[in-house]
């Protein structure tokens, strides 16, 4: 897939977010699909030969030990994103021996906590490698979020890093149950 320098600027482009959990997969040559990376992993897939290409946008690698991951959380989940991507290429006419991947994403944000970034992308690395799908770049890893572009009907991509301070997400409180009444 060849790097973009110019992506975008036609006027005829339409841009779609590809958001956490989804995945698109395209002919259309004014189409650019785009998502922002932290931890999370972004596979772009690529057929030369059938000219279709697409993205998929997971959170975590597999579920928590004793969760199967079914359900509407499934799609947060590398497995479950990444079938569904190379399922809907090979729908649109793409084949896993002319696939071409690329990876981007994987960053550890937060030093003293989980390396989910590094699970992620080792996650998807396994999973190329047992589907027989060539990885020919991968952008993993740091501690910087990523921009990314791709343009499916070419396999234009282009990656940037993400300057400046994120404000850190605080977990929810749940409230406790406590007989009848709720405490909040």
């Amino acid at each position: 897939m060849p790097m973009l320098t110019d992506l975008g600027r036609d006027p005829m482009t339409i841009r779609h977010n590809v958001l956490q959990g989804e995945f698109e997969v395209s002919r259309d040559p004014h189409l650019v699909l785009t998502t922002v990376l932290g931890s999370c992993i972004a596979c772009c897939l690529f057929d030369p030969v059938a000219k279709v290409g697409g993205m998929n946008h997971f959170l975590l690698a597999s579920p928590p030990n004793g969760m199967n991951g079914l359900g509407d959380d499934a799609r947060r989940y590398g497995l479950y994103a990444m079938e569904l991507l190379v399922n809907e290429m090979i729908k649109q006419g793409a084949v896993r021996a002319t696939m071409r991947a690329h990876l981007y994403g994987g960053a550890n944000l937060h030093s003293g906590m989980r390396a989910i970034g590094t699970e992620n992308a080792r996650f998807a690395e396994g999973f190329l490698k047992a589907d027989s799908i060539q990885l020919v770049r991968s952008d993993t890893g740091g501690v910087q979020a990523r921009r990314l572009d791709l343009q499916p009907a070419t396999g234009r991509v282009r990656c940037r890093s993400v300057q400046g301070d994120f404000p850190s997400i605080q977990a929810a409180r749940v409230p406790v149950p406590s007989g009848d009444v709720e405490l909040f």
